[in-house]
């Protein structure tokens, strides 16, 4: 197979540039063009064919031919796409209605960038998304969706839906995605009642998903148990049920920032999780510094309603028991904020001898 490299192109395209009686290239582009081989492994027949089948609203760079960038064109529709094309910009632009006759002959898009447009689910072809068989990253940020559009292909590893008016997700919606690596829900009109408990059990391999800045008073139910970063910030949280992160034992990253939580509301060990990593308590209603576990390096308990520390009585081991700075057992806490609280300096000195390790701390 006959391959490009971007030099090739250029010195293709100077060639074409040249006096019109000149019709045929030197032998020396001729043996470049037929030895070199592109970075993206697209031939050259494939090329010419993405090339002139670029639309003229957009641009198709020949130094990447596989990707269209068509954003901030002020578009009101999507153009015809070309058929060898894996990376489409339509971002910045005022397209309601994402049709199948724009993307008949994309089948091998995987990547699409909708974000800021007008689409609504209305405007949105049934099977759009589900025919596209290779796509991995969907963006449709900032549109006007009411509810999760679907059906959606199963390939797809990383969907984007912040800054919408989503209110619900239709049942079954995930069903079968067992790629889905990354689910940005954040910003939207999401309610309890949107989210039943079955909503993202067939979403296997799921990591991180963000729920922040919508209307939840409740944890979400049912998890899946690969989840390493849970975002809910922005919601009315007030308290998390017992034995929670028993469902997610990889949960390494928890921000609650900006919720309702009061000390009630959250079990005496609920935090006392061995992968967890960074905790993100900041804005809430809590008066106690809540006990962790040891293998936590970032704690966020800024702006609540917290008097005083004991150091003793919240260190996840006996104070006693540390007599090495770099025991394998020390409490591994880095940064602690408590700024925004009710908290005078200075920092208690038995806060110190149990976090040993302690490079931060904002009172």
């Amino acid at each position: 197979m006959t391959t490009l490299t971007s030099f090739s192109v250029l010195l293709l395209c100077s060639a074409f540039r040249l006096s019109s009686n000149m019709t045929t290239l030197t032998s020396f582009s001729v043996l470049l063009l037929a030895s070199a081989v592109f970075s993206q492994d697209i031939s050259y027949a494939d090329f010419l064919q993405q090339v002139q089948a670029c639309p003229k609203e957009c641009r198709c760079p020949p130094s990447f031919p596989n990707a269209v960038y068509c954003d901030s064109k002020g578009l009101k529709q999507i153009p015809q796409i070309p058929p060898h094309t894996w990376y489409l910009y339509l971002q910045n632009n005022l397209i309601d209605t994402v049709p199948e006759t724009s993307f008949k002959n994309a089948t091998q898009l995987k990547w699409i960038n909708l974000n800021r447009n007008k689409i609504t689910n209305k405007g949105i072809d049934k099977d759009v998304f589900n025919k596209m068989r290779n796509l991995l990253y969907l963006y449709m940020e900032d549109n006007e969706l009411d509810d999760v559009p679907g059906p959606l292909p199963n390939s797809l590893e990383q969907l984007r839906l912040s800054r919408n008016k989503i209110s619900k997700i239709p049942a079954g919606v995930f069903d079968g995605m067992v790629n889905l690596i990354m689910l940005d829900l954040q910003h939207n009109k999401l309610e309890d009642r949107a989210i039943p408990e079955n909503t993202f059990k067939e979403l296997k391999n799921l990591v991180q998903i963000n729920l922040a800045k919508n209307s939840l008073k409740k944890m979400p139910s049912v998890l899946p148990a690969t989840i390493m970063q849970l975002f809910l910030d922005n919601n009315s949280i007030e308290k998390i049920p017992n034995n929670y992160f028993s469902k997610t034992p990889q949960v390494s990253f928890l921000r609650l920032n900006y919720n309702k939580l009061v000390d009630e509301g959250l079990p005496k060990n609920i935090f006392n999780v061995s992968t967890m990593l960074d905790l993100q308590l900041s804005h809430n209603q809590l008066t106690k510094v809540p006990l962790t576990h040891p293998s936590l390096q970032h704690l966020h308990l800024d702006h609540n309603k917290i008097k005083s520390v004991n150091g003793t009585m919240i260190c996840p081991m006996p104070i006693g028991t540390i007599d090495d700075y770099f025991h394998e057992k020390t409490p591994n806490l880095r940064y602690l904020r408590l700024d925004g609280n009710e908290i005078r300096p200075p920092i208690p000195m038995d806060l110190m001898m149990c976090f040993r390790r302690l490079q931060a701390v904002v009172i």
